[in-house]
Formats: structure tokens, C-alpha cells, sequence
């Protein structure tokens, strides 16, 4: 009954907000820990709504709420669009609390996923079949293009849905136990996100090897690595 109470107030307090102030929390909170830096402009409403997994027209309210708060601002024109405010406020979005004080579910989890994954990726590396290698690299390859954060996320979330389905195990409790840690999923630089996809090379390398015990210490340290930016401190 302790553990459960640690972790109880946390989930609860997330599940309570709705999706626009999903959408306002996340997107206020990189702001604050300057993940997204003052004068960056925002990705498409689509793909902000694609990568946070929620409606277009949410976004677009909670960008609007957001530019209200003085969080982001709107500029006309060519070179326009809707960016990080020059000065942007903060202490503004309250929603942002049920985020902060989620550390204990966030580590649960991690551990989860991390339990998980060396599993999927171990027998992806025993098994490796063929259809399943060629869109492992080039799902690693879409990412090094990619030119914002929301599209690196969609690709990322397929690229370890792919490792899974590799595998050969059905797929529904890693897809559920990501589905869940995206609950959590902040905008990163995209340069940090690029130096991240050196470790979706090295799996996908290790797969196409069959060298199960690179896969696994692959995957660990990928997984650990959110232990050190999910909710804590910009990325270094």
C-alpha cells in the first residue's frame, strides 16, 4: 500500500487534466527548462498534434492559450508562424505541476519499458528477419533528416515499434507501456535528438549482426538515458 501511494496522487493528477492542457503543460514546461529556446518556431499544428497524440484543433487552442499567457507569440508573414516568445513567461500554466510531480510514475515507467525492450531486442537479434531490417535503417535514416522534434518523435515511436514487431512476440503490452511513457514526452532540441539516433544505429547494427548481447546493452542504455532528461534538466 505504500508504493501505491507514492505513485496514486501522480497518475491521478495526470489522467485529471484534459488533452488541450496536456498539450499546454508540455509545451510550457520545455519552455521552462529551455528545451525550446526563446525566438524558436514551433513544428506544423499537425505534427505538434501527431507527436503528442492529440487533435489538431487542441493544439491550436492550446498554442492560442499559450500566446495569451505569454509562454509563445504569433508573427505574420513569411519568416512568421508560432514561436517561443522572446521573453517568455513562466509560473503562467498551473497544469504543469501534475507533470513535475510525476518523478515516481515516470521511473516506474521507465523500468517497465526497460524490462521490456532488452527482451524484445534480444530475440529481434536471434531472430532478425529480413522485412524487418531494411525498415529498422531506414526509419534510422528518416530521423537523421528529420527537422523538428515532433517528426524525430513519430519516427522514434515507429522505430521501436518496428523492433518489437521483429522480434516476433506479439506486441501490445511494449506498445501499451510506450504509450504510456508518451504520456510524458517533452520537445527536445533537435540536435539532441540526432546525437539520440546514434544508439537507434547502433540497435539497428546490432540486430542486423545478430549480436543479441550488443543489442541488449544497446537498448539499456538507451532506455537509462530518460532517467537523466524526462522531466529533470535540459539535455547536455
Amino acid at each position: 500500500m505504500a508504493d501505491a501511494g507514492l505513485t496514486a496522487p501522480a497518475l491521478t493528477g495526470i489522467r485529471r487534466l484534459s488533452a488541450l492542457d496536456t498539450v499546454r503543460a508540455r509545451i510550457a514546461l520545455a519552455v521552462e527548462l529551455g528545451l525550446l529556446v526563446p525566438g524558436e518556431r514551433l513544428p506544423l499544428n499537425a505534427d505538434i498534434a501527431r507527436a503528442l497524440d492529440v487533435g489538431e484543433i487542441t493544439v491550436r487552442r492550446a498554442l492560442v492559450s499559450l500566446c495569451e499567457d505569454g509562454v509563445l507569440e504569433r508573427r505574420r508573414g513569411r519568416t512568421g508562424g508560432t514561436l517561443v516568445a522572446a521573453s517568455p513567461a513562466t509560473g503562467r500554466v498551473q497544469e504543469i505541476a501534475a507533470y513535475t510531480g510525476a518523478t515516481a510514475e515516470i521511473g516506474e515507467l521507465i523500468d517497465h519499458r526497460l524490462a521490456l525492450e532488452c527482451g524484445l531486442v534480444h530475440l529481434a537479434a536471434l531472430r532478425r528477419p529480413p522485412e524487418c531490417l531494411a525498415e529498422l535503417h531506414s526509419l534510422v535514416q528518416r530521423m537523421d533528416q528529420a527537422t523538428s522534434w515532433a517528426e524525430f518523435h513519430d519516427l522514434d515511436a515507429r522505430f521501436h515499434l518496428a523492433v518489437a514487431h521483429a522480434s516476433g512476440l506479439a506486441s501490445s503490452r511494449y506498445a501499451e507501456a510506450l504509450h504510456e511513457l508518451y504520456r510524458y514526452y517533452l520537445p527536445y532540441p533537435i540536435n539532441y535528438l540526432r546525437e539520440s539516433n546514434e544508439e537507434h544505429r547502433a540497435l539497428a547494427r546490432a540486430i542486423t549482426g545478430q549480436d543479441p548481447v550488443a543489442a541488449v546493452e544497446v537498448a539499456g542504455r538507451h532506455v537509462e538515458a530518460l532517467r537523466h532528461t524526462m522531466l529533470s534538466r535540459p539535455p547536455e
